[in-house]
């Protein structure tokens, strides 16, 4: 950990910064003949191109090598992990690509989950004692929250313990109290929330990978899971904010669908509305999105009555 925090301290004395598109995308860029070797160190940190020795500042390659995150092939090097900035903050996670059981990823839906989670902690009516960003990854939510609601309890959770040690660098890097913790959802963790974030995993991943697969139908299992928490652990006046997914069938939104019924009989005041109707286009040749016409990302809203 020591030696990631000395490298993220490092690139933010070179200026370093790095906007993180999608996996699509990323691809695209770095299958174009002249990106086949990084040059600078977006190239290696941020696009995750083989470097050579030289190419990079000697106490970036070192650091890496303590850090357990330098890969060697022959005189071909490469960075286990990616640096990607927001909210001027710097934000470690894993390499593309993020193929791994315990992947940790960090990526457009993390900037409009964190924006979401911003806009939120500005317009709530309640002063924010206690919040708890499910599912963290990067801890991308909880260091936003924590960032804009000084002196709230705000906890990380997450089964990944590779999230958990990204989210804890995070969290130092930036500067604020963020307590990263092991928990399935907010089963081992305690008490009432004023605000709940999380962006799961929405998608359906035939591999099954932790990071991607929302789990049963429509991979909407995850998303349901957290809603269901939600509605058992807000405290008066507690919002949640969940930024998910959802393959639209003829014209059909089956997660809005299934978050109604999730929702019906509790007292959660609940907007939802679509953040980008058309994302992950890719997707859908593939078998698990065959009848799907389009994948869209959502943002769900509930409150309680305080």
């Amino acid at each position: 950990m020591t030696a990631l925090l000395e490298l993220g301290d490092t690139l933010k004395e070179l200026g370093y910064t790095f906007t993180t598109v999608t996996p699509t995308t990323h691809a695209r860029v770095n299958r174009r003949p002249s990106n086949a070797w990084a040059r600078d160190l977006r190239d290696a940190l941020g696009w995750s191109r083989p470097f050579r020795p030289g190419t990079l500042p000697a106490d970036v390659v070192d650091l890496l090598d303590r850090a357990g995150a330098l890969a060697r092939s022959g005189d071909s090097l490469r960075s286990l992990v990616r640096f990607s900035t927001y909210d001027d903050e710097l934000f470690v996670h894993s390499a593309f690509p993020t193929q791994a059981p315990d992947a940790v990823f960090f990526g457009p839906d993390t900037y409009r989950m964190a924006d979401a989670a911003i806009a939120s902690v500005r317009t709530c009516s309640t002063p924010i004692r206690r919040a708890v960003d499910i599912g963290c990854g990067t801890g991308a939510g909880a260091i936003v929250v924590a960032k804009r609601a000084p002196g709230a309890q705000v906890l990380a959770v997450d089964i990944n313990d590779t999230a958990l040690r990204y989210a804890s660098v995070n969290a130092l890097q930036a500067g604020v109290a963020v307590e990263p913790c092991r928990s399935d959802l907010l089963d081992d963790v305690d008490g009432s929330f004023d605000l709940i974030v999380s962006n799961p995993p929405f998608m359906i991943d035939p591999a099954g990978r932790t990071y991607r697969d929302g789990g049963g139908p429509g991979g909407h299992g995850l998303t349901l899971e957290i809603i269901g928490a939600a509605a058992s652990r807000l405290a008066p006046g507690g919002t949640l904010v969940l930024f998910s997914g959802v393959g639209i069938v003829d014209g059909h939104d089956s997660l809005r669908a299934a978050a109604a019924e999730r929702l019906s009989g509790t007292d959660l005041v609940w907007t939802y509305r679509e953040v980008d109707p058309d994302v992950y286009g890719e997707e859908l040749d593939d078998d698990a999105y065959a009848d799907a016409e389009r994948i869209a990302v959502v943002l769900l809203t509930a409150a309680r009555p305080a």
